[in-house]
């Protein structure tokens, strides 16, 4: 703690010389310390940046390695009259189909009622319904109206057919029949098991207005018959969804905008991280233009293995650039889709290996297993980006000599304040001392002024 009086009896030994001392030690032994510090800060804030960039290069790697992403599967349709759906590692192919009739429903109605709430049968009783070979016991009495009756036949049989009350005209009310399901299999009875009914409306007048016929369509020419407009047995994961009568085109492909977009992902990442890399090791005999990073051998030698490992990888089937992507002299990497695109056209099933992995066609009845570039690449990177790899050896370095520089500073703190404070002290004692000498001295003089004063006399 300072003292106020430091220096009242010297007026040598005061509190600003002690001040300034200090000043000088802290120049010499904190100041140091503090640039090293601040140093550490700035390339711990600089390697975040790098490796958050760093990390999404790796997961955009990743994403491109998986095999599920070239499995997935679009279909192309050009055409109206149907509708297609491939699940995943479906075949590719391109298929015509032309459909030249729709499956139907049967349905068929009731001869009249005078209203919904008429009486149906004079006694108790059952009917059976038949609807696509299947038997449904329905019973009635003499209480049973045609609007209990529909509830019922729904209640009972309401997966194989729907019954609605029509209006037709006034006191004409009539009882229709929709079979669920589609095809020539979709007939509709109904039998009076008791003879019960009051009339024959249900049985005998029972007309069909819709025939239930299957749908016929060619599959590349090929007659195929089926029961439902829904197709999902054809081609094994395709769904088909037969629309409207007329000819489609169909084309099963990967799914290109999927792949596309993560492609784009992968570009973006890369020059993010590449840019970077390039920004914090740039070489300059310009302080201002120096990267932080530009002596370190660690973050320069990933730089460069990178950028050569772009122009290596590919297992000897090919390279990157086969496939539309390409670098530019400052390192930028670009895509172009069209080259890429051209590449599926050709060999999908290549295009797939030499991404991700797995027997490559040669194209002279050879195949070549490979490890695909993404998975080159994940390796590679993943080597720096991985728990515990380099990044995170880096990281934990700048951390310790933070953590070093820190503790070096507090003791040098510590070391100045104890040294202050004992000569603060020893300052303090020795003021007082000239004093008291100060003191004595001139009472002395004034004792002999005194003296002579009086012999003058």
């Amino acid at each position: 703690m300072a003292v106020s009086s430091l220096g009242l009896g010297s007026g040598v030994l005061t509190q600003d010389v002690l001040d300034q001392l200090r000043k000088a030690d802290e120049s010499s032994r904190v100041t140091p310390i503090d640039m090293q510090l601040a140093l550490v800060k700035d390339e711990q804030g600089a390697f975040n940046v790098l490796d958050a960039k760093m990390t999404n290069l790796i997961d955009s790697i990743d994403a491109l390695k998986r095999p599920l992403l070239y499995d997935e599967r679009t279909a192309r349709v050009t055409g109206t009259s149907v509708a297609v759906t491939a699940s995943a590692n479906s075949d590719l192919q391109e298929f015509t189909l032309n459909v030249t009739q729709l499956a139907t429903k049967q349905i068929e109605e009731s001869g009249s009622f005078g209203s919904e709430t008429d009486t149906i049968a004079s006694a108790a009783g059952s009917i059976n319904l038949n609807i696509d070979g299947t038997d449904f016991t329905i019973d009635y009495d003499d209480t049973t109206t045609l609007k209990s009756f529909k509830k019922s036949i729904n209640d009972i049989a309401g997966d194989k057919v729907n019954a609605t009350i029509v209006q037709i005209a006034s006191g004409d009310y009539r009882l229709f029949l929709n079979s669920v399901g589609t095809g020539s299999n979709q007939d509709i009875t109904i039998t009076d098991n008791s003879g019960n009914l009051s009339g024959t409306q249900l049985t005998d007048d029972l007309t069909a207005l819709q025939t239930g016929v299957d749908a016929t369509f060619e599959f590349n020419g090929q007659t195929v018959t089926r029961s439902s407009n829904e197709v999902t047995d054809l081609v094994t994961g395709y769904d088909i969804t037969l629309k409207e009568l007329g000819s489609s085109s169909v084309k099963i492909e990967q799914n290109r905008d999927a792949i596309l977009e993560k492609i784009d992902s992968f570009v973006e990442k890369y020059n993010d991280a590449m840019g970077e890399l390039g920004r914090l090791t740039v070489n300059s005999t310009n302080s201002d233009e120096r990267g932080i990073f530009a002596g370190n051998s660690t973050i320069r030698s990933m730089q460069l293995k990178i950028r050569n490992l772009m122009d290596d990888i590919g297992g000897g089937v090919g390279n990157i650039y086969d496939y539309g992507f390409d670098i530019d002299k400052s390192g930028k990497l670009t895509f172009d889709k069209s080259v890429f695109n051209d590449a599926l056209d050709a060999d999908a099933a290549n295009v797939e290996a030499f991404f991700s992995g797995g027997d490559f066609d040669n194209g002279d009845g050879t195949t070549t297993i490979v490890d695909g570039i993404f998975n080159e690449l994940s390796t590679a990177v993943g080597a720096y980006t991985n728990y515990d790899q380099t990044l995170d050896q880096f990281k934990k370095s700048l951390m310790e000599q933070s953590t070093e520089l820190e503790d070096r500073r507090a003791t040098e703190i510590e070391r100045l304040d104890n040294k202050y404070a004992t000569l603060q002290k020893q300052w303090a004692a020795y003021d007082a001392l000239i004093a008291k000498l100060t003191s004595s001295a001139n009472a002395f003089i004034q004792m002999v002024n005194t003296q002579n004063s009086t012999k003058n006399n």
